[in-house]
Order: C-alpha cells, then structure tokens, then sequence
C-alpha cells in the first residue's frame, strides 16, 4: 500500500513490485502518477513531469531560434 501523493488516498500495490518509472494511477482522485524513488518509495504527479518537459523543449526551442539571429 501507498498513498496518494495528491490526495493522500491508500493505493493498492505491492510496493516491491515497483520500478522507477513505472506509472499509476489512483483510484480516488485519478491522479497520474509516477514512481521516481524505489528506496525509499517515492511518486509524484506525472502531469507535473510532462508540464516540466514542455517547458524544457520550448527554452530549447527559443536557444535555437536565438543561434539564427
């Protein structure tokens, strides 16, 4: 068991059986969430991840477009 980093909800899994980066999602708030830490057990919101990725490809996007001036 381990519990929703969003809504604090018990989610059922079997701790071991998880590796970093697997997915999942909670029952109770539907919460996509990743697993970033196995020693100890660590999730977080995988919308956070992919809203830090976009951010990412635009600063390189702009990086670029400044090497063209």
């Amino acid at each position: 068991m381990v519990k929703c980093p969003m809504c604090d909800s018990a989610i059922d899994v079997e701790e071991e059986d998880l590796d970093e980066g697997d997915v999942l999602s909670c029952d109770e708030c539907g919460a996509t969430l990743s697993v970033v830490g196995v020693d100890p057990l660590e999730l977080e919101s995988a919308e956070e991840e992919d809203e830090d990725e976009e951010d990412f490809d635009y600063d390189e996007e702009e990086e670029e477009e400044e090497d063209w001036k």
